[in-house]
């Protein structure tokens, strides 16, 4: 586990946008592409816009969506919206958009789930008040999907339904970057770097990285964790 402080939101996406660009330059090289997954929410739209402007092979990127609502094309409540808006034309060919506008989701997930990679190079998290990341939700039957890489929430979750990676595919992930920014998050990322399954962020393993504005702990805490 590894974990950054920085300043403020647009150093944690500089700092993102950097972390990234290595990550995908190593894949590219090694295997040849690099296959990425971004979270929703406003936090890593700064960072897809420096993404943009780098130096980093689009031609050989695949961006795969962790978590969609189940909204129609081109809702504002769609993370794909906002992923398109924050990346120009010619970037936008590497968005491998998750199928929520289909007639039947639960095939369409299915239909996703066969597009994966078996492990993705890099997983983009973030992760809300209550403790979710993806849309792995508290209360919700989809916390217990064990045999399935993209799963549909059985509940609505802040007004729809919605299409998420699941633990398996995540956890598979060669690297994981949390990237956490407003300090109304500061209790559910205590628990996150205490490792406490009693959110669902908690339940992910792997190789970590956190990159925070509002660190609640101190190193020596974290040291001693």
């Amino acid at each position: 586990m590894l974990v950054r402080a920085v300043a403020d939101e647009e150093e944690a996406a500089r700092t993102a946008a950097a972390l990234i660009e290595v990550t995908a330059a190593e894949a590219i090289a090694e295997r040849g592409c690099f296959n990425f997954a971004v979270s929703g929410g406003r936090t890593p739209w700064k960072t897809l816009e420096l993404l943009s402007d780098g130096g980093m092979d689009w031609s050989r990127t695949n961006l795969f969506q962790v978590d969609e609502r189940l909204a129609p094309t081109g809702s504002p409540e769609r993370n794909l919206t906002h992923l398109v808006l924050s990346l120009p034309l010619a970037c936008q060919v590497a968005i491998r958009p998750m199928p929520v506008g289909a007639a039947d989701p639960d095939s369409a997930s299915l239909e996703y789930e066969d597009s994966l990679p078996e492990r993705f190079d890099l997983i983009h998290l973030g992760l809300g008040p209550d403790g979710h990341t993806a849309s792995l939700i508290p209360g919700d039957p989809v916390l217990e999907v064990d045999d399935r890489d993209v799963a549909l929430t059985t509940g609505e979750y802040q007004g729809t339904r919605r299409m998420t990676l699941t633990y398996p595919a995540i956890n598979r992930a060669r690297k994981l970057l949390f990237l956490v920014t407003g300090d109304e998050k500061s209790e559910a990322l205590r628990k996150l770097l205490a490792g406490d399954h009693s959110i669902p962020a908690g339940r992910v393993t792997g190789k970590v990285s956190f990159l925070v504005t509002d660190l609640p702990v101190t190193e020596g805490e974290l040291a001693g964790s």
